[in-house]
């Protein structure tokens, strides 16, 4: 009777992590929700081709969901891709903390940001900054998006700045310094894309290495 009991014991664990296993693995094989899928196949299509070149019936047709559940979610592309620029915008700021965070002098962290930027360009084949492209198809009736694209220059440039506040000779000279990084990474980005080419961002990151230690010297008396 014991040994019954123990095999039936023994049947049944083994019968639970059975279940527990294909339940497991029944999650993992969901598909994402509704609302995840849409915006991560926006965002892919988005990236590639461009926010003015993509439109919402292509949207619902790769993401697998119904034009019901789209507008559900999203009551436009306008939203959706006001979305979309949200969440690459909160990815950013975080980076930005992680950074500023992290160890490493000012300089060293501003020559690996510009470091990091060619990596950028080149993972993603020099389709460049996703918020210029898409604020050089769009006009004065999104305002949302070109809300939402001021606020991610806005960052990056304040980013510079508090880098630069760490070296510099006065809080004016933090702010000058930090507007020429600022411009040194944007037009950077913009030119390795129009050229596909690599070399305007190694060219920035020297003059912004450059630009900082001079402005790191002491001054002379």
């Amino acid at each position: 009777m014991a040994h019954a009991i123990e095999r039936m014991k023994k049947f049944w664990e083994k019968e639970l992590y059975r279940q527990v296993c294909l339940f497991i693995l029944s999650l993992m094989m969901k598909k994402p929700k509704a609302r995840d899928r849409i915006l991560e196949t926006a965002a892919k299509l988005f990236h590639e081709r461009g926010y003015s070149e993509v439109g919402i019936n292509e949207i619902i047709d790769k993401a697998d969901t119904a034009k019901a559940t789209f507008y559900q979610h999203f009551p436009s592309k306008q939203s959706l891709c006001a979305a979309w620029l949200e969440e690459m915008h909160r990815r950013s700021e975080t980076r930005h903390r992680d950074i500023l965070d992290g160890p490493g002098t000012a300089i060293e962290k501003i020559d690996t940001y510009f470091a990091n930027l060619g990596t950028f360009m080149e993972a993603s084949d020099f389709r460049g900054c996703p918020y210029s492209n898409t604020g050089a198809v769009i006009d004065e009736e999104c305002a949302c998006l070109m809300q939402k694209i001021e606020e991610h220059k806005i960052a990056i440039r304040n980013f510079f700045h508090r880098l630069t506040s760490q070296f510099a000779h006065s809080d004016r000279r933090s702010r000058e310094v930090g507007d020429a990084l600022f411009l040194l990474y944007s037009g950077a980005a913009v030119e390795a894309q129009n050229l596909r080419s690599l070399w305007p961002v190694e060219a920035a990151r020297r003059s912004a290495a450059e630009l900082c230690h001079l402005e790191e010297a002491p001054v002379p008396k």
